[in-house]
């Protein structure tokens, strides 16, 4: 029987003897990469999801609110960097995790993400079918059951997209996100050709000066600003299938965070000028789809309602390969059964993990079909989700610290972008997640927490295969 320290110390050496994946190896490129980050972000839907919100918490201060938060998140980019290069893994925080500190922790870091994954299932889904129907059908757009039978058919189409290879899903990933990206871009430029004389909201410099911010009023909008950035880090799950991964993978990353905080902020300020306070408050969900109505006639102001569905199948896209290389790089470790880390004989591909979650999905929207608010969905994941990335994403910044203080030199270099600038935005996400904690409802805070707590059954009870399996190899 191992003693506890003895067996954190075999695990480790045990872990990356075991890490020869199969995974189909240098399949995406930089460019294909940095794509994947920024489609993990959902651009289009993180702004129309959620802007109303932000605006509502901290109003003209916005786009303010997201560069400031966007800067803390750049402390967890460097992090990630640095941990892929030292270890490349498709398990990402749960294999850095599991080396620095130990594999318990590790774990818990891995299962964040696949929770929030999974709760991404129903917000994200949901969306893209209502969507789908407004351009399609919009008759049906309203019918609780067409728009759960439609998100639970792209669910599938994409699921199988994964299954059948990475090459494939990084070509479709290419064309819709670029798509969007230029909806976008021609949406920015009409709202300030038309309302750069007279906008809604007066902007200045001022706006983004940081004393315009109470303690209060800053953390009032940081969670939901964390969801805006929350995927683009499904780079480094993919580090395994990327060439030169322990690099790209995390340029790539670094890349993508440039690309969407630039995005955020223009839009943010784009909304500000087109709609008034009350304009912002009645679209809800559908900020991006108001902004368009003012600016272009119709049919033209549906190109929105496309980029909303673009946006949510890209990212549902990401967070199901978030999904499917945790759970894999988790039981190739053994951390959970060993079924899941079965490879496609042809394709090389998760296939099994990709059904989980692909399974879990549809029942959870067949769960969420009995809600009758939509909104009130999209709000309880929002906070969940917002609240597990913070935990996941302090507990990597942490590890690149306490590793880069304990094994690399101290210079400039290393004590700014490795030391304090991951730990500045660890103790940043940490009190945010725990300060918003009593304004969720119920739901929100039974998911957050109990999400997370939820994974110690599978850590316990798969603690013999585990032990047998260092046994074997020792």
């Amino acid at each position: 029987m191992y003693g506890q320290v003895e067996y954190f110390y075999h695990f480790t050496l045990w872990r990356h003897m075991n890490a020869a994946s199969g995974l189909e190896k240098n399949a995406l490129g930089l460019a294909e990469s940095t794509i994947m980050g920024v489609a993990g972000t959902a651009p289009v839907f993180s702004i129309a999801a959620t802007s109303a919100t932000l605006i509502a918490a901290v109003g003209i201060l916005s786009p303010a609110s997201l560069l400031y938060c966007g800067l803390i998140m750049f402390g967890v980019t460097f992090a990630y960097m640095y941990l892929n290069r030292l270890d490349t893994n498709a398990g990402a925080s749960y294999a850095w995790l599991s080396s620095v500190f130990n594999p318990i922790l590790g774990f818990l870091s891995g299962w964040a993400l696949l929770v929030a994954s999974a709760v991404f299932m129903v917000s994200g889904t949901i969306p893209a079918a209502t969507a789908t129907l407004a351009l399609l059908a919009p008759n049906l757009a309203n019918s609780t059951g067409s728009v759960t039978l439609v998100a639970a058919a792209w669910l599938v189409v994409v699921s199988a997209v994964i299954i059948k290879g990475i090459k494939l899903t990084s070509y479709v990933q290419v064309v819709m996100t670029l798509v969007e990206l230029g909806i976008v871009l021609v949406i920015l430029i009409a709202a300030w050709l038309q309302y750069g004389g007279h906008p809604a909201h007066h902007l200045s410099l001022t706006s983004f000066s940081p004393a315009g911010f109470t303690p209060h009023l800053f953390t009032l909008g940081a969670l939901t600003a964390l969801f805006f950035f929350w995927g683009w880090d499904v780079t480094v799950n993919l580090n395994e299938e990327t060439r030169n991964g322990s690099r790209v993978a995390g340029l790539s990353s670094l890349l993508a965070m440039l690309v969407v905080l630039a995005l955020f902020i223009l839009f943010a300020m784009a909304t500000l000028l087109v709609l008034s306070d009350q304009e912002i408050q009645a679209s809800g969900t559908n900020v991006v789809l108001a902004i368009a109505e003012k600016l272009f006639p119709k049919p033209w102001s549906y190109i929105a309602v496309l980029a909303v569905m673009l946006s949510t199948v890209g990212t549902l896209e990401t967070s199901i390969l978030q999904f499917s290389r945790t759970l894999f790089a988790q039981s190739r470790d053994y951390m959970l059964h060993p079924r899941y880390a079965r490879l496609h004989p042809s394709w090389n591909t998760p296939w099994i993990a990709t059904l989980v979650i692909a399974g879990f999905g549809l029942l959870l929207l067949l769960l969420a079909s009995g809600i009758p608010s939509v909104n009130q969905i999209i709000q309880d994941s929002v906070n969940a989700i917002g609240f597990q990335a913070a935990f996941y994403y302090g507990l990597a910044c942490f590890a690149c610290a306490w590793h880069v203080w304990s094994n690399q030199p101290k210079n400039a270099y290393n004590l700014t972008f490795l030391v304090f600038w991951p730990l500045t935005s660890a103790g940043f996400l940490w009190f945010v997640g725990i300060d918003s904690l009593p304004a969720f409802n119920t739901t929100s805070r039974v998911v957050a927490v109990g999400g997370i707590l939820l994974g110690l059954i599978p850590l316990w009870l798969n603690r013999h295969l585990r032990r047998a399996a260092l046994a074997t190899q020792s």
